[in-house]
């Protein structure tokens, strides 16, 4: 199987090997509380409350604090209504990127992103100007140290997935994202434990930066992603290993 997982790399190094947990968890909180919202507490019959909820757990997020996001998003612990905001940027050297945001509080929200944007050299774009290079789909990934990889895609194959590509001894296994609950069902069941589990916007090409302007872009990454109201980043910009 082929395929370039430079991004899903990059992503998880940053989005869990690296972030710090209890922040992990805030963003997960308003995920889950926003799906409960939106389509119910019963996540057999809200399917985005249970991609949150697997999500949850593949980070290894308390049973607790699952249900309590639950009971805040349905109102049982008081009423807090997130909104959804989504921007589209270009960050130093063109690249692409999207920005996903839940917030209680929109106006702060958009001008400390603007400001993000600005001061790291990047310009926000308009409704539509990359998110055409993204593809949603199923990202799961595992330790290449515990599986062999003839032995994970073998499984991850009869399991309904669509590619798998090794990026430094991380896989990395793809999914529509119709199939992602189904397929990483199946790989708990066979007793393989992810590093990650989501669903992400993947690009369809990337962009190579030289190590100043990388440096840029990652500091730029690194400020959105500690920012309280910014739950998700993805990009195309291919980052050499040094500035991972």
């Amino acid at each position: 199987m082929s395929g370039h997982s430079k991004w899903a790399t990059i992503k998880h190094k940053k989005g869990l090997a690296d972030a710090k947990r209890g922040q992990m968890f805030t963003k997960l909180i308003k995920e889950i509380s926003i799906a409960a919202r939106m389509g119910g507490g019963d996540s057999n019959g809200n399917p985005r409350l249970r991609t949150a909820m697997l999500k949850a757990h593949a980070a290894n997020m308390p049973k607790d604090n699952v249900d309590r996001a639950i009971k805040k998003g349905t109102g049982e612990l008081g009423n807090s209504i997130f909104e959804e905001l989504n921007y589209e940027a270009y960050a130093p050297g063109g690249g692409a990127m999207l920005i996903e945001v839940l917030t209680d509080n929109k106006n702060r929200a958009a001008a400390e992103i603007r400001n993000i944007l600005t001061r790291s050299g990047a310009n926000l774009g308009t409704t539509g100007s990359v998110s055409y290079l993204f593809k949603r789909k199923g990202v799961l990934s595992y330790d290449g140290e515990l599986y062999g990889e003839d032995q994970l895609m073998e499984a991850a194959l009869d399991a309904g997935a669509d590619d798998m590509v090794n990026e430094e001894g991380t896989f990395i296994v793809y999914t529509d994202p119709g199939s992602f609950e189904s397929v990483l069902e199946a790989m708990n069941a066979k007793k393989f434990q992810t590093l990650g589990a989501e669903v992400s916007m993947i690009p369809d090409i990337y962009v190579a930066m030289d190590g100043e302007t990388a440096g840029k872009v990652q500091r730029l990454i690194d400020r959105l992603e500690e920012n309280e109201d910014v739950q998700n980043v993805y990009h195309n910009i291919e980052l050499p290993e040094s500035e991972d």
